[in-house]
């Protein structure tokens, strides 16, 4: 009997789709613009995006300067965005804002396009030219709309995109320093890249890492530097050591730096004796 009955309603299932589909099919050849209208926001409010936006991109055009057009708009911004289709619900969303800058959904709109950009945002080893735009936008947002129920969310995406780029600032400074292992002169580069990351990003995640790969780069380029720059470049590698652990006592870097630093003084005492001398 179970079975039966389930076999009735799988049955009755199967027709109501097959009708629903039908129907769709009928209405997306349609030329009835109201009639797209009408069946598009009805799959919108059901969920059924992937179906509701190729009815937005049919009338889409036609409401443009028209009442609903407003509507319109934002539903085929927002079925991209629900479908994952970022690039289009970025631009949509976007033409959404420039066009309807009083909208009641000015805010959800802004917000969605900022997200888009943020869904787009690659691996950090890839171009972050997305990476940039979602920056631009969330931070748009966040200036202008700090009261938004949407801020703190920006706030944490905008702090993940940012973390995101440094890190790409960190792994190609680390690059250089082991690269720098087979070719000393790549280790100027690679202090150099360390001193404008730890600059230009005091509070970043990654300082602690900068400024331990510092020693390495400083430590191996003293080390293989000659006799007119060696003592200098030691006393360099010791300096970025000490401002390692003035910043962060308890490095988890701890054992390589003392290893590093160890290195360096003995080093250094060979100038500290023939200066006694």
């Amino acid at each position: 009997m179970f079975l039966k009955m389930r076999s009735i309603l799988l049955l009755c299932s199967a027709v109501i789709l097959l009708a629903s589909c039908s129907e769709y099919q009928k209405v997306l050849k349609n030329t009835d613009v109201a009639a797209k209208y009408e069946m598009a926001e009805k799959f919108y409010n059901e969920g059924d995006y992937k179906r509701a936006v190729r009815l937005f991109e049919q009338i889409a055009p036609k409401y443009v300067g028209k009442p609903q057009g407003e509507r319109v708009m934002f539903f085929f911004a927002d079925s991209y965005f629900k479908t994952e289709d970022y690039y289009l619900a970025g631009y949509q969303f976007e033409r959404f804002v420039k066009s309807y800058p009083r909208s009641d959904k000015i805010q959800e709109a802004s917000f969605l396009g900022a997200k888009s950009y943020y869904e787009l945002s690659p691996a950090y080893s890839l171009d972050q030219g997305d990476t940039d735009k979602a920056l631009a936008k969330l931070q748009t947002f966040i200036n202008q709309y700090p009261e938004s129920e949407y801020f703190a969310e920006a706030n944490t995406m905008a702090e993940e995109l940012t973390a995101k780029k440094e890190k790409k600032q960190v792994e190609i400074a680390k690059q250089f320093n082991k690269l720098g292992q087979f070719n000393f002169p790549v280790l100027v580069s690679a202090i150099e890249a360390f001193d404008n990351f730890i600059t230009d990003n005091p509070g970043s995640v990654y300082r602690e890492e900068a400024l331990y790969y510092r020693i390495e780069s400083t430590t191996t380029l003293a080390l293989n530097s000659t006799m007119d720059k060696q003592q200098e470049r030691l006393e360099e590698a010791l300096d970025s050591y000490n401002t390692l652990l003035r910043y962060f006592p308890e490095t988890q870097f701890k054992k390589k730096a003392d290893d590093l630093a160890e290195t360096i003084r003995k080093e250094l005492s060979i100038y500290d004796t023939s200066i006694s001398k």
